[in-house]
C-alpha cells in the first residue's frame, strides 16, 4: 500500500497544535494511519507553510440562496435583511449592462453549483444546511460533501401547522430519495447524508407547530435561528416591536404568537423535550441569563444545546459579533457557520475563523480550530468519520494559513 505524507509549520489534529517535526501520515484514500515523528516517517513527504487541518465543518448555510449574492447590501439591520430575503428571494439579479436576463431557476442553479464546489475547494467536508425548498437536493446528490439537509418550517399559526408540516415533509422526502439513490450507488456501507425537520426562528412558529416538530425529531439533530435582534424578545414580551414590520408582509397586521412575558428561548424551549441536538444560531442578543436558564432546561430535559456563532454575517447585517467570551465563561459548545450568500461575503469557514481571530484575540488558536472541526463533527453526530486525525478516520485534510485567511483542501 502507498502512503501520503504531509508536514507544515504546524499541525492541528483536531485536540493540540503539534509543531513541524511531525507528519501526517494517511493511506492513498485519504484514510488517517498516523501522526509520526519525522525522523520516523521516511521519505515522500510532502512539506507546506500553514497549518494542516482536519476538514473543516460549516455547521450553518444557506444554500439555495446563493443566488442573492451581492443583492442585499450589508447593515441594513435584521429586519431589513429579512424583509429582502422574503422579497427578493425568488427573483433573479438584475444583469451587467449588455447582457441578456437569465431564467431565474438557471441563474439560482449556477449560483447553487459555484457555492458547494467553492465550499469544496476551500476543505469544508461536511454542512448542517437550510432549505425552505429541495431546490439544491440534485447538486447535493452529486456533492463530495456530506450534508445535514434542515428543512426549516415556517409556519405562524396554529391552524395552518397541519398542512404547513405536511408540506415540509414532502420537501424532506425529496432528499430522502435522494440519499437512497447515494447509497445505492455507494454500497450499503456509504455514509449517507441526513435530513430533518426544523423550525425556522421564534417568530415564524406556532406553538402547536413547535410541538409537532418536537413529535417527529425525537433523537435528531435541529436547528432554530436564536436571539438574532432584540425585536426577538420584545416579540414575546409584550407583542410588539420591529417584526410587526415583516408580519406585514404575510398579511398579518398584528403578532399571531403568544405573549408570555419572557424571552424568546424561554417561550419556545419548553417546547422540546425528546433529547434533540439543537443548533442555537447566531445567539448575537442572547443574555447570560437566558444562556444560564438554557443550559439548566437542557439538562433537565436530555437536549444537547450547541451554539453556532456566524460572526462574518453578524457583520454583514448589523456590523455586531456574538457573545463568544460569554459563552465560553458558561461552557458552552460552540461551532461555525457561514450562513449564506445572502448575508456574507464568502462561504469560509476559514475566514469565519480569522474573524473570531481578529475581534477576540486572546482566544487560543486551538480553541478556534476545534470549533471548527471536532466540535462540528461531533455536533452533527459524525465524529466517527470526521473532525480529527485519528487512525481510521478520513476526515480530509486542508492546509489553512497561519493567520487563519485562507484555506484549500489538499485530500
Amino acid at each position: 500500500m502507498s502512503y501520503l505524507k504531509f508536514k507544515a509549520d504546524h499541525l492541528f489534529d483536531g485536540y493540540r497544535l503539534w509543531d513541524d517535526k511531525h507528519v501526517l501520515i494517511t493511506d492513498e484514500n485519504g484514510i488517517i494511519e498516523n501522526i509520526a515523528p519525522i525522523d520516523d516517517a521516511g521519505d515522500g513527504i510532502q512539506s507546506y507553510h500553514g497549518i494542516l487541518s482536519p476538514g473543516l465543518i460549516n455547521c450553518h448555510c444557506h444554500l439555495e440562496l446563493s443566488h442573492l449574492r451581492n443583492v442585499i447590501p450589508p447593515h441594513t439591520g435584521l429586519i431589513e435583511f429579512l424583509c429582502s430575503v422574503v422579497t427578493k428571494r425568488e427573483a433573479s439579479p438584475n444583469p451587467s449592462d449588455g447582457e441578456a436576463y437569465e431564467d431565474p431557476a438557471i441563474t439560482k442553479m449556477n449560483s447553487i453549483v459555484a457555492a458547494e464546489k467553492e465550499m469544496y475547494d476551500n476543505g469544508i467536508v461536511a454542512v448542517g444546511d437550510i432549505g425552505n425548498t429541495a431546490d439544491t437536493a440534485d447538486v447535493k446528490s452529486k456533492s463530495n460533501i456530506r450534508w445535514q439537509n434542515f428543512v426549516e418550517v415556517l409556519s405562524f399559526t396554529d391552524e395552518k401547522a397541519d398542512e404547513n408540516i405536511e408540506h415540509y415533509k414532502k420537501v424532506a422526502q425529496v432528499f430522502e430519495n435522494q440519499n437512497l439513490q447515494i447509497g445505492g450507488r455507494a454500497g450499503k456501507n456509504q455514509s449517507r447524508n441526513r435530513t430533518s425537520l426544523v423550525p425556522h426562528a421564534p417568530y415564524s412558529i406556532s406553538p402547536k407547530t413547535f410541538r409537532k416538530i418536537n413529535e417527529i425529531t425525537k433523537g435528531q439533530v435541529i436547528s432554530i435561528h436564536n436571539q438574532e435582534n432584540p425585536a426577538e424578545d420584545e416579540l414575546y414580551k409584550t407583542g410588539g416591536g420591529g417584526y410587526l414590520k415583516l408580519f406585514k408582509i404575510f398579511g398579518m397586521n398584528t403578532s399571531p404568537f403568544p405573549v408570555t412575558g419572557k424571552s424568546s428561548i424561554r417561550s419556545y424551549l419548553p417546547y422540546f423535550n425528546n433529547k434533540q441536538t439543537i443548533f442555537l444560531v447566531h445567539n448575537t442578543y442572547m443574555p447570560e441569563e437566558d444562556v444560564i436558564w438554557a443550559s439548566e432546561y437542557a439538562r433537565a430535559y436530555g437536549l444537547r444545546l450547541v451554539y453556532c456563532v456566524c460572526v462574518n454575517a453578524n457583520l454583514y447585517i448589523e456590523n455586531k459579533v456574538p457573545p463568544i467570551e460569554m459563552l465560553l465563561k458558561n461552557n458552552c459548545t460552540i461551532v461555525l457557520g457561514t450562513d449564506s450568500y445572502s448575508s456574507n461575503w464568502q462561504l469560509s469557514i476559514a475566514k469565519e475563523m480569522e474573524a473570531i481571530q481578529k475581534n477576540f484575540p486572546k482566544l487560543f488558536p486551538e480553541t478556534i480550530l476545534q470549533w471548527a472541526t471536532l466540535n462540528g463533527a461531533s455536533a452533527l453526530h459524525w465524529d466517527n468519520e470526521f473532525g480529527s486525525f485519528e487512525k481510521g478516520k478520513k476526515p480530509g485534510v486542508i492546509l489553512l494559513s497561519s493567520d487563519f485567511s485562507d484555506s484549500k483542501r489538499l485530500v
